[in-house]
């Protein structure tokens, strides 16, 4: 089968579907994979890239009439009229609020794959282009508030004076959300962030930031995205997002509800209450945007001097990582779709993630797909089984180590009556480390074991040269014994010093 890679319709849109290197991973799929001539152009892929890939570059007819079409936009009406019946397009379609494009494919008979429908599960991860482009797009917004706020972000103590950090309120912590919250914290700004979420407060701890907690019922997440708040929850976050927006000198909004408009979440009235010079990031723009004022894809600057952004090409901005990660996501998904790697599109709808992404099939609708439950919820600890009852112990009579001890004083008085005083010494020498060896050991936390290293090895030390001067004893027991500790002894000494070393290994830059 023939794969196409056409040249993006959209107008100003810099991404492409493949990239030389993942259209060679394509072809070793065994299929032909061809390229419009100037698909890749602003992503930093010209012709000349395909070619050295061995990757033929074609002209638009030629493309479309591929048994496969792989795009990233949904294709275009005139699009959809290109494409021959029985042929398979994959890209983004947004399925779910886009009926009329199902409609569409339906009457033109053919095989439509949406990648973003892709389960959220495991092993469906490296083929999620939602995350691959919400993490670009979460960094790019940082760098776009950046360049608005024009201040630094991190503070400063200097001769001329103090300055603070930027403070940077997030909403929603999805993919784009954490990318968003780690980029505003490497570059030193203090950063807060919510989502309805309880489960991933955690996460955004993780990354850096403060996880805002709010007074209301919350449950976690069934399939891994947010829900609709109900009423209670709107009052209840309403204050919240107030209060911090008010606070902040940057918001990014994230909040998306699959399937439905974004819901508005920074009111005008909040907006007014921003200071001069604050910037406002609605990465959900494209389907309506989280704060009044967000107008899609424009720059819009209130009355009272805050910024709001609605860009819906923030991944688009770095074009040359996106179309990569995309791409990379397309090659997973052909790794499924062509198990016996014959460059033949094999569709198994016993595949979750085969029959998620299934849109129409050869002009059937397909959609919606069957429900597939994901839970971010630990799983229920099974109800343990009543155990047997054990018999209670009795107490250790507290004379009983009374009488241990008395009857050890009186066996070692008994032995030193007829010993050599080396002997006595010498038995005292080993009675003495063992003490000291077992409190070492025993009455230190596990944690403090390696900082103890030295110590041990240092006591390892004193038993290697007690068994060297005990090496020529004309005592046959003795000098086995002596060989017996120098051999025991060298194993902990040059074992400490090993794991030391690697220790310090993971400290080095380099």
């Amino acid at each position: 089968m023939r794969i196409g890679i056409p040249r993006e319709a959209w107008p100003g849109e810099s991404l492409v579907a493949a990239t030389a290197r993942t259209a060679e991973q394509l072809a070793k799929l065994g299929y032909e994979v061809v390229v419009e001539s100037g698909a890749g152009k602003a992503a930093d892929q010209p012709d000349q890239a395909y070619v050295d890939a061995d990757i033929a570059v074609v002209d638009h007819d030629q493309v479309w009439s591929s048994d496969v079409i792989v795009k990233v936009n949904a294709p275009t009406d005139e699009e959809i009229g290109l494409l021959r019946r029985g042929a398979t397009v994959v890209s983004i379609m947004a399925p779910a609020r886009s009926p009329e494009l199902i409609e569409k494919f339906t009457a033109a008979g053919v095989t439509a794959l949406a990648m973003d429908a892709v389960p959220r599960i495991s092993r469906a991860q490296s083929m999620d282009v939602l995350s691959s482009m919400a993490n670009v797009a979460g960094y790019r917004a940082v760098i776009e508030a950046a360049h608005e706020f024009g201040r630094m972000f991190t503070g400063q103590v200097t001769a001329a004076g103090k300055t603070a950090p930027a403070r940077v309120f997030v909403v929603g912590a999805g993919v784009a959300g954490l990318a968003a919250i780690g980029a505003a914290s490497s570059m030193g700004a203090v950063v807060r962030a919510f989502d309805v979420r309880p489960e991933v407060a955690e996460q955004v701890e993780s990354m850096g930031a403060e996880f805002v907690h709010v007074d209301m019922e919350q449950e976690v997440s069934s399939d891994g995205y947010a829900r609709e708040m109900t009423a209670a929850q709107e009052a209840a976050t309403a204050a919240m997002y107030d209060e911090e927006a008010r606070n902040a000198d940057i918001v990014i909004t994230t909040a998306l509800i699959p399937g439905r408009p974004a819901p508005k979440l920074i009111t005008d009235e909040t907006i007014a209450g921003m200071r001069n010079g604050s910037v406002i990031v609605d990465m959900a723009a494209a389907n309506g945007g989280n704060a009044a004022a967000t107008r899609t894809g424009e720059r819009v600057v209130t009355d009272n001097g805050v910024v709001v952004l609605g860009y819906t090409d923030l991944a688009g901005r770095l074009a040359a990582q996106t179309s990569q990660l995309y791409g990379t996501n397309v090659v997973n998904l052909f790794k499924l779709l062509t198990p016996g790697k014959d460059g033949q599109v094999t569709l198994d709808f016993e595949d979750v993630v085969q029959r998620g992404i299934t849109v129409t099939l050869d002009g059937e609708s397909m959609w919606p797909p069957p429900p597939v439950q994901v839970s971010a919820a630990p799983p229920a600890a099974a109800p343990e089984e009543a155990a047997p009852a054990k018999p209670e112990k009795k107490p250790v009579d507290p004379r009983t180590k009374v009488y241990a001890g008395a009857a050890a004083a009186v066996l070692f008085g008994a032995v030193a009556m007829f010993s050599t005083s080396t002997l006595i010494e010498q038995f005292t020498v080993l009675m003495l480390s063992v003490f000291v060896g077992y409190y070492v050991i025993s009455n230190v936390a596990h944690a403090l074991h390696t900082p103890l290293m030295a110590e041990t090895n240092a006591i390892s030390g004193i038993i290697l040269v007690g068994g060297i001067l005990q090496v020529g004893n004309d005592n046959l027991l003795v000098t086995v014994l002596a060989v017996v500790a120098i051999l025991v002894a060298s194993i902990n000494i040059f074992g400490g010093f090993l794991v030391t070393v690697r220790m310090l290994e993971m400290f080095r830059k380099d």
